[in-house]
Parts: C-alpha cells; sequence; structure tokens
C-alpha cells in the first residue's frame, strides 16, 4: 500500500493536458469496468484507482494542490493558510511593521514559528496527520473458523497480523500507525483493513449460526434410526425420530461458527432434512409400496 501515483494509474505524463486525462481515464476505465471484468478482485481494485485518480486530475483546482502536495494534497488549504501568514508577517516587517498584537511571540519566535511550517528553524510545527489507507483482505470462511496469523506489507513493512476466528464478511480491523506518512512531524494515518470472507463450504453463515441440509431417506424418516452428518470440523450422529417430516430441523448446540473474540464461544449448527424419494424401483420394491398404500387408505 504504498503512496499511488495517479499520473501513473492514468498512464500520462505530468504535463499532461485535460484532454489528455480525459482520454486515457476513459481507456483505463473501459479495461477495468466490471461489466467487463465480473469477480475479478484485481481489475476492480484498478477501476476504483483510475476513478480516484480521475477525480482528482480532471478537477484543476484539485491537480493543483496535487502537484504542490502530493499524497498531503487533502491539506493544502491548511498548507496556504499558513504561508499566506508566513508572507503577510514577513511583508510587514519589510515596512517596518508587526501585525502581531499577542504578546506571546517576539519577532524571532513569530518567524521560527511560520518557519517550522515549512522545514525551518525549530520553533513549533504545525503538525497534520496522514491519510487513512484502506485494504482488502480475501479469505475463505474456512480460514477464520480458527484464529490465524498473516503477514501483510504495507509501506515496505511487514505487518504480522493475528486474525481472530469469527471475523465477520465486511468486518473492519484498524491498524494504528501504518496509514499516510503525517506531515512537518505529525503522527502517520491508520490502516484500515477490510474483510472479505467467501464461502467454498457447505454450510451457510447466519451470525454466529451454520445452516446446512441432510439427506434423509423415506424409510428412516419413517421408521426412524441413527445418520452420521457433517460438521464444520467433523461429523456427528444424530438419532431420527419416527416419523420425522421433510424439512424438520435439528439444532446441535456448539456445533456453529466461533464468536469474534469470545475464546471458547461458538454459535449453533441448525440442520434441515431433506427427504429423498427413491427412483427406478424394482418390480418387488413396487408392489410392497402398493401393499403399504392400500393398507393406509383403507386400513
Amino acid at each position: 500500500m504504498e503512496f499511488i501515483d495517479y499520473y501513473s494509474v492514468l498512464g500520462v505524463a505530468k504535463n499532461a493536458s485535460e484532454a489528455d486525462i480525459k482520454k486515457a481515464y476513459r481507456k483505463m476505465a473501459r479495461k477495468y469496468h466490471p461489466d467487463i471484468n465480473p469477480n475479478n478482485k484485481e481489475a476492480d481494485k484498478k477501476f476504483k484507482e483510475v476513478n480516484e485518480a480521475n477525480e482528482v486530475l480532471s478537477k484543476p483546482d484539485n491537480r493543483k494542490k496535487y502537484d504542490k502536495y502530493g499524497e498531503n494534497w487533502k491539506h493544502a488549504d491548511k498548507y496556504d493558510e499558513a504561508e499566506r501568514q508566513q508572507q503577510n508577517y514577513r511583508g510587514s516587517r519589510g515596512r517596518g511593521q508587526s501585525t502581531y498584537q499577542g504578546g506571546g511571540f517576539g519577532d524571532a519566535d513569530f518567524s521560527d514559528f511560520f518557519g517550522s511550517m515549512f522545514g525551518g528553524g525549530g520553533g513549533r510545527q504545525s503538525k497534520f496527520r496522514g491519510q487513512d489507507f484502506t485494504a482488502e483482505l480475501e479469505l475463505d470462511l474456512k480460514e477464520v473458523y480458527e484464529t490465524h496469523q498473516r503477514t501483510l506489507t504495507v509501506n515496505g513493512k511487514n505487518i504480522r497480523l493475528t486474525i481472530p476466528a469469527g471475523v465477520a464478511d465486511g468486518q473492519v480491523i484498524k491498524i494504528k500507525g501504518y496509514g499516510g506518512k503525517g506531515a512537518n512531524g505529525g503522527i502517520n494515518g491508520d490502516l484500515n483493513i477490510k474483510f472479505s470472507v467467501k464461502n467454498t463450504t457447505a454450510f451457510k453463515r447466519d451470525g454466529n449460526n451454520l445452516l446446512a441440509s441432510a439427506d434423509l431417506d423415506v424409510y428412516t424418516a419413517m421408521l426412524g434410526g441413527n445418520i452420521t452428518v457433517d460438521t464444520f470440523d467433523g461429523k456427528v450422529k444424530l438419532k431420527v425420530a419416527p416419523g420425522t417430516e421433510n424439512g424438520t430441523k435439528v439444532k446441535l448446540k456448539g456445533k456453529g461458527f466461533p464468536v469474534y473474540k469470545k475464546e471458547g464461544a461458538f454459535g449453533d449448527l441448525i440442520i434441515t432434512y431433506q427427504l429423498t424419494i427413491p427412483k427406478n424401483l424394482s418390480k418387488e420394491e413396487k408392489e410392497l409400496v402398493e401393499k403399504l398404500a392400500k393398507y393406509r387408505n383403507h386400513g
């Protein structure tokens, strides 16, 4: 997550005309558009960068600030105001006047104060906090079932990140100080990591609960018995009551998903029975079913 050079994003020179920027933006936007690159995370990221670059470079005022202050362009108004005050002060000194009436600074102190804003002497600093960065980390549901660690590289630094079990899709974790650099000694911004959790399992996540279905043959449904079902981390045996109907739900306490940042706490696994009807019956099987039907209908 280095500082993004908007000119490089659009593939234009720094002295590019407005027409050149407009043309480059249209070309890059078409190339990375989501409609042309469905389900392509990298293309989606590029598309956002292209739009961000265009938002800055296509507007003369934003572009002027960006050219002057780079990654700190959003603070340009504060910088410009401080610079104007510095120039006004210097101008008043040249005319033998002093516009400062507060008494807290002498001339040398006041000059040092403004000089330090722009890298000058050792007076007070006008500090600006760095810009926050946002990154997206894609994980599979299987990966967030257990707490694990990942190493991320941000601005040339390796971050050993502990990802707690139970992280949700779309959840954001903030890492302080790993965003953009602060200006004039200001603190760095933060890095906000947004988790994108894909699900390639047979289970559906519902908060801390897991939902799944299990096939149940008609004979076991009618007579009862035992079946084996999958849980997220293994298998368990279930006792089926006689006369179980299609769509019956069974709750397995504590067999769901880990609760975020609550060690040892889990949601439930809810199993829905799906009755399976036998096909391609043999002659003998059909006769038996017909006898059963007659018996049930006529007693």
